[in-house]
């Protein structure tokens, strides 16, 4: 498969809904409809105890919760209408939405956590520094975060990312693969990253710190964020308040959060430990990173065109 072809597979589900030109009727705004993944830590806590409903009832607002495999499905439906709200997605969803002129808004962001992804090795491997990857084959899970991790390690190394097999897999056929040695390293993101340490053994080869960020993302339909700025403001706030209350709280947090995901807790407060956790608003310069991961992809040939990652609108929250 050429790299033209690998990029339309990447983006077919966004580029068909927006061929198909679908955009099915808003639903009535007394419904914030928000798409979410399983592993949306902070949306989860507040779907969990309704905390979310209490804020906005005195708005005439109720929540439908609509969950999703992955980030780009969630992209795809924000832009043809179906959800308002997307939970946090990676630094990388937004730049392939954006790619196949989705109408999104960034609503805010989790501050970096670069040490919750990483590439791993066998307990036992060989292998010590990125250099030694040449020639060697790395799981990944293609257009994730993870996966500009990767190209951003072997840059600094001085090696393109021809030089590696690359192997791209979900989360947990990664990990068989490592664990069974059918591949010599994984890329991996938090809690998948801290499940393979603590019950696999894997080794910590080289984190994000100093190669990427890690940033998630909180986004809107252009049309929900022009029209409901009263609504973000009560859902950024119970975010926000949220995070605090986990990085305050890590024993609670990882009970309730390893219940909700059937992980043991030990595993989620590790996780935990390495997110920031913390909700604050996106700013245009803020964005550099994404111009930058917008910019490896294209050269990859992931994206079919390229990018400005700072023409995306930014929703402000409201001065009191």
């Amino acid at each position: 498969m050429n790299r033209r072809s690998a990029a339309r597979l990447v983006l077919a589900g966004l580029t068909l809904s927006l061929a198909l030109g679908c955009n099915p009727a808003a639903a009535e705004e007394s419904t914030l409809r928000i798409g979410y993944q399983r592993s949306s830590a902070l949306i989860s806590l507040l779907r969990e105890d309704a905390t979310l409903e209490t804020a906005l009832k005195p708005l005439g607002v109720t929540v439908s919760w609509h969950e999703f495999t992955s980030g780009l499905p969630i992209m795809e439906a924000l832009n043809v209408g179906r959800i308002d709200v997307s939970a946090d997605v990676a630094d990388t969803v937004p730049v392939f939405a954006q790619a196949a002129n989705a109408k999104i808004t960034y609503i805010a962001q989790e501050a970096a956590s670069p040490e919750a992804q990483a590439i791993l090795v066998p307990g036992d491997s060989p292998l010590k520094t990125v250099a030694d990857l040449k020639g060697r084959k790395v799981a990944v899970t293609k257009g994730a975060g993870s996966h500009y991790l990767l190209l951003a390690a072997l840059k600094a190394e001085g090696l393109p990312f021809k030089s590696i097999n690359p192997a791209y897999l979900t989360p947990a056929d990664g990990r068989s693969a490592l664990s069974g040695g059918s591949v010599d390293a994984w890329v991996a993101w938090d809690p998948f990253l801290s499940a393979a340490q603590i019950q696999a053994g894997a080794r910590i080869l080289r984190d994000g710190t100093g190669l990427s960020a890690y940033k998630r993302y909180y986004l809107a339909s252009d049309a929900y964020a022009e029209k409901r700025a009263d609504v973000l403001t009560l859902l950024v706030t119970k975010l926000r308040e949220a995070g605090t209350w986990v990085k305050a709280n890590p024993d609670a947090a990882a009970a309730r959060l390893g219940a909700l995901w059937k992980i043991e807790p030990e595993i989620v407060k590790q996780a935990n430990a390495r997110r920031s956790y913390r909700v604050e608003p996106v700013s245009r310069a803020g964005l550099a990173e994404q111009q930058t991961i917008a910019d490896a992809f294209r050269a990859e040939g992931l994206l079919p065109r390229a990018v400005d990652a700072s023409a995306l609108p930014v929703w402000e929250l409201p001065s009191r």
